[in-house]
């Protein structure tokens, strides 16, 4: 039974209406923002096609959703197959959260997905990965419709070579330089982008480091996604409280795609942020 099955005066079923109509037509990126101020952190778990099961997809989907899963981000360095879009279908189907591309590569754009991060990989000094895949993608995501959220993206050293970094042909911020990484991480603020991705890789060694996520949340105001390397609730929560607004996994729920487990990162994300917040 929804909620709106509960309203029985003409004034209560015209509020519901009202912010039902309000939730649906808010964009992806202010949904995001609603999370983060409701939740005070988000749970964004990443699909990359190349490794998911596509006969399991369904089940896990609506298993993570039931969880506490905030958002799927879809996409990945390499696509191997040809069936990223289906793998959106698959999950737009099965889901009430945002389902949004985190692009490999100029590929992975569909009208399907609710948004597209639109990545400026602002680590590196690659132009093509800073202005001209951009200017290539950006009639195509403007025929489409598809919202794009401008986003500054920087690889952290991870303790190996990542698929990202050597597709990119770009070097990462040295985990052990905090002020580089807010230097940069303030030079998109300044540009006028609207979220910060900080990403040590698919299975990457070791995370971002605790101290360059909290150095980048005092000094930087935009909402801030940190991902790879992320194996434990544990880690979820240290970077939550060291100031992350987001927290994505990958490899973890790809290998270990339990119901349980994704629960435990659920409640770590959300409950650090709460506890963080009334510290404040």
């Amino acid at each position: 039974m929804t909620v709106g099955a509960y309203c029985n005066t003409p004034l209560q079923k015209s509020l519901y209406n009202s912010v039902n109509f309000f939730i649906k037509t808010m964009s992806t990126y202010e949904k995001l923002l609603k999370i983060k101020q409701e939740r005070g952190a988000g749970f964004l778990v990443l699909v990359d096609p190349d490794k998911n099961n596509k006969q399991n997809l369904p089940a896990f989907v609506r298993e993570a959703t039931e969880a506490g899963v905030d958002g799927f981000l879809v996409g990945g360095s390499l696509m191997l197959t040809n069936e990223f879009e289906e793998h959106l279908q698959t999950i737009k189907r099965n889901t009430t959260v945002p389902v949004i591309i985190f692009p490999g590569s100029l590929f992975q754009v569909s009208a399907v997905a609710d948004a597209l991060l639109f990545l400026v990989l602002i680590s590196g000094r690659n132009p093509e990965h800073l202005i001209g895949n951009q200017v290539i993608a950006s009639p195509i995501i403007k025929k489409i419709g598809l919202e794009a959220i401008s986003t500054g993206y920087m690889l952290i050293e991870a303790g190996k070579t990542t698929s990202a970094e050597f597709m990119s042909n770009t070097k990462p911020i040295p985990h052990n330089k905090p002020d580089i990484a807010l230097a940069h991480a303030l030079a998109a603020e300044y540009i006028g982008m609207k979220l910060l991705y900080l990403d040590a890789g698919s299975g990457a060694d070791f995370p971002v480091p605790n101290e360059m996520v909290a150095a980048i949340a005092k000094h930087c105001s935009l909402p801030m996604i940190v991902g790879g390397g992320i194996r434990t609730p544990e880690e979820a929560r240290k970077k939550v409280q060291a100031g992350a607004s987001f927290v994505v996994t990958g490899t973890i729920t790809e290998e270990n795609n339990h119901k349980s487990l994704i629960k435990d990162f659920a409640e770590a994300i959300h409950s650090s942020a709460t506890i963080a917040n009334r510290k404040l």
